[in-house]
């Protein structure tokens, strides 16, 4: 071993089974494997989307992505089933700590060389102090940023006030982006502050060794390992709002589909990841679900506002902002509180029963403990994501399917020949197993992205294709734009769920390219949720189309696009009937 290309990369005693371990070495991310034959060090991106292959699972002498399932044999790097081949570097062991030379790795810069400065692009002219946000309605900000992609092209300019910005929304410059997180590019640092104001520097907003250690625990928890041995709580919940729903029905009540829709993926979040059921989905009054609704918009209009007059003045609307913050944090320091004393009292020792219990008990890379600080704002992070993201998403199913009740048949279809008498799914398998749902599903976040803006922000002079971006500068990554090109998917704007069906076999018609369809994002900070929410999906539309007829009040024109924090269908109303 040189020491000049060796680096030290971690003590073995920390790094217990086999693998994978998600390990970084001067900036660059390893998946380390124990193998029979000795450690393996490959790069830790997977080549499809860039998830953290350290994140996954060895299975049957594979490492498997935990995104997409993609498997790599563990001795040669070779995808099963494909032409991809892992890079891999020397990897060696002396003194109890490993050493790898990712030099070997290569440079995976491969940009262009910059043609074009910032100002040169295209854009909309801005004012002198307000940029553009003079034209940037917080609810309709998607709408006018993909506006300006049509009429401007895949990479323009534009400004938020002084601050200097790009949008891009070609899905490989995406992809560029979004691979190269934390290091190169991150949330924006007025975000950052934005979340800290109310106690938030959770592994969402968290940057470098911080995030990678908070994520970890993150991940475990969002597991598919860990949510088939959970998903009872989510078919418990499902069964809750089965009776609910029973109920609204035979009172022939129209109700608002996303809040109903909250109820059960809040619950679902609770006690998936705190092991704690709220059960928001009985209660007809929920203190905690109602201050969660006044959060997220807030959150939403302070980002983009112009001035934070919040800070110079306070509103009645500021004031019942604080009010709802602060009801949250006191109700998830009770968790912590009880948490910490299981802990104390060695209770779940060996295999801690919850995220919470987990984090309760891990330690930092100096071996101290997670201040309540950081574990509180986790605990926070997650409830908002957890409640706003699935539920909307699975709005947006339903609102399309009101338009196209064949599929909504479809999958009542399903239901009934996979499920038999169950209200849902047995088991996670089960909800996996819903092919035809699960097409829908993706097809939702295809049209209707609850994500539909990415908003970073350059940490060096970099560049994204061959355009030269400063550090500091705003970057708008556009996920819809390409989703809905026909060069990416055959009559895109069309809902067409038979896309995600077609695509597996070899008389595939049209265009259907995955990697333009990121309703996760990409790169090693894609979501940790997103199997979470799959099997939510899943789970839900079964549950609902085999027991109810669904009935959306009013025109599909009626239900319109708000960007609060995520993007939802306002106005979507629904009528439930008992299915005959």
């Amino acid at each position: 071993m040189e020491p000049a290309s060796f680096a030290r990369v971690a003590p073995v005693n920390e790094l217990v089974g086999a693998g994978p371990f998600a390990l970084s070495v001067d900036g660059r991310d390893l998946a380390v494997l124990r193998t029979p034959d000795g450690w393996r060090a490959f790069e830790g991106r997977c080549p499809h989307l860039g998830a953290l292959l350290g994140e996954g699972e060895i299975d049957g002498g594979h490492l498997v992505c935990r995104n997409h399932r993609w498997r790599f044999d563990v001795a040669s790097g070779r995808r099963a089933g494909g032409p991809e081949l892992l890079a891999s570097c020397p990897i060696v062991e002396r003194d109890g700590a490993l050493f790898a030379d990712v030099s070997a790795l290569g440079d995976c810069a491969g940009s262009k060389p910059a043609a074009r400065k910032l100002h040169e692009l295209p854009g909309p002219r801005p004012l002198p102090f307000l940029g553009n946000l003079h034209q940037l309605e917080p609810q309709s900000i998607h709408l006018v940023l993909e506006g300006w992609a049509a009429r401007y092209g895949s990479v323009y300019r534009f400004a938020l006030g002084r601050a200097r910005a790009v949008a891009v929304s070609d899905p490989r410059l995406i992809d560029h982006v979004l691979r190269r997180r934390p290091e190169t590019f991150r949330r924006p640092a007025s975000l950052d502050r934005i979340l800290a104001e109310i106690g938030v520097r959770g592994v969402f907003n968290a940057e470098g060794d911080s995030w990678r250690l908070q994520r970890k625990l993150t991940v475990a928890a969002l597991s598919q390992r860990h949510l088939r041995q959970v998903y009872p709580h989510i078919q418990t919940v499902a069964r809750r709002l089965r009776t609910r729903w029973r109920r609204l029905a035979l009172e022939s009540a129209s109700f608002d589909m996303v809040e109903e829709l909250k109820r059960f993926t809040v619950d679902v979040t609770l006690l998936v990841v705190f092991g704690h059921d709220l059960n928001t989905v009985e209660r007809e009054e929920s203190e905690i679900h109602e201050h969660l609704a006044v959060i997220l918009p807030a959150l939403s209009r302070r980002i983009f506002a112009l001035l934070p007059t919040w800070r110079l003045l306070r509103s009645p609307g500021d004031r019942r902002f604080d009010r709802s913050v602060a009801a949250v944090h006191s109700w998830l320091s009770g968790l912590l509180a009880a948490a910490r004393r299981r802990a104390a009292g060695g209770q779940n020792a060996r295999a801690p029963a919850s995220f919470l219990d987990a984090m309760a008990r891990a330690t930092d890379e100096n071996g101290r403990a997670f201040s309540d600080d950081v574990i509180l704002s986790n605990l926070f992070t997650l409830v908002l994501a957890g409640e706003d993201t699935t539920a909307n998403s699975t709005a947006w199913a339903i609102h399309l399917l009101a338009d196209h009740p064949d599929w909504g048949r479809r999958i009542r279809a399903e239901a009934d020949s996979q499920l038999g008498d169950a209200a849902a799914p047995e088991d996670i398998d089960a909800a996996n197993a819903l092919t035809a749902t699960n097409a829908v599903a993706n097809e939702a976040m295809r049209l209707k992205p609850v994500g539909p803006v990415i908003l970073l922000e350059a940490n060096v002079d970099t560049q994204i294709g061959d355009v030269e971006i400063p550090s500091g500068t705003l970057v708008a990554a556009l996920s819809r734009p390409a989703a809905l090109d026909d060069g990416h998917f055959a009559d895109g704007r069309a809902f067409r769920p038979q896309r995600w069906l077609e695509s597996r076999t070899a008389d595939a018609g049209g265009a259907h390219d995955i990697g333009a369809h990121l309703p996760f994002g990409s790169g090693p900070r894609m979501c940790p949720g997103r199997a979470l929410a799959l099997v939510e999906m899943n789970t839900i539309l079964a549950m609902l189309y085999k027991h109810f007829d669904v009935e959306r009040m009013g025109a599909a024109a009626d239900v319109a696009e708000s960007f609060g924090f995520v993007m939802s269908p306002a106005g979507l109303r629904v009528r439930l009937r008992l299915r005959a």
